[in-house]
């Protein structure tokens, strides 16, 4: 078995999947949506997936695994919000201190938006390191923008990490690579053009940078698409129709925006 970690707020399964990459075997995986379990469930059958309310839900029997990670609620440290911070009774940031405390993991990595490094948020942050100090833990917040490790998004994320004294000396935060990453139409070209679409070509120039951060989806803002209006500005600047999200690749005589 490789190295176990429990996955709370698991979403869709996004981190989890890169820890898998990286020779993590999730033990469980907890998410209260259950859309997003069904996701789960469908892409990884042998994942054992938990539905429910983090709030409810204990960690006594994983004590000794590896990692405890996630990615908790970030609208109350959002800048597209009102940063209400601990008092939004969406932060689950004390819910994952509590589940250390429970299983007591050798590290913890949680991941949260930009707006957390907020001078706002200063107490908050050091509150979180203090009470990780206290279980034993050596811990640090850092932002890290996925465009440094070759994915093609604007997406700054501050990543908390937490390590056991004894463990600490061994961790080192990963390097910028030193090439670019990809542009949109370099990392898509290959799935537009999979039904012969005749202007993949054209599209891949057009689609000649980074994206935007991906966002949409809001159950409170409506269906699936890309996000509000400057978002969507954005993706139609690189040739990308971000009023909704297709089924499949474009046909060979499609014209338009994909």
């Amino acid at each position: 078995m490789g190295l176990s970690s429990l996955e709370i707020c698991a979403g869709a399964g996004g981190q989890a999947l890169g820890l898998e990459q990286a020779g993590f075997e999730h033990v469980s995986l907890v998410e209260i949506e259950a859309a997003a379990c069904q996701t789960l469930r469908i892409n990884r059958t042998h994942w054992h997936v938990t539905e429910g309310d983090l709030r409810h839900y204990s960690a006594e029997k994983w004590k000794g695994i590896e990692l405890l990670a996630g990615g908790v609620p970030c609208p109350p440290f959002s800048k597209a919000g009102k940063q209400l911070g601990n008092e939004d009774e969406r932060d689950l940031f004390p819910e994952a201190i509590r589940l250390v405390s429970e299983c007591k993991p050798q590290a913890v990595m949680l991941e949260n938006v930009r707006g957390l490094l907020d001078s706002v948020f200063d107490e908050y942050r050091a509150k979180i390191i203090t009470d990780l100090k206290k279980l034993g833990y050596v811990a640090e917040w850092r932002l890290l923008n996925a465009s440094d490790f070759g994915v093609p998004q604007l997406r700054p994320r501050v990543v908390f990490v937490a390590l056991k004294k004894n463990a600490a000396e061994y961790f080192n935060w990963p390097s910028a690579l030193i090439a670019p990453p990809p542009t949109v139409g370099e990392a898509l070209f290959d799935l537009m053009a999979t039904n012969g679409w005749c202007g993949a070509k054209q599209w891949r120039e057009r689609a000649c940078d980074i994206g935007p951060t991906l966002v949409g989806g809001s159950k409170k803002h409506g269906g699936p698409d890309l996000g509000p209006t400057r978002a969507k500005k954005a993706w139609a600047s690189i040739g990308v129709d971000g009023m909704g999200i297709a089924d499949a690749a474009p046909e060979k005589d499609f014209i338009g925006m994909p």
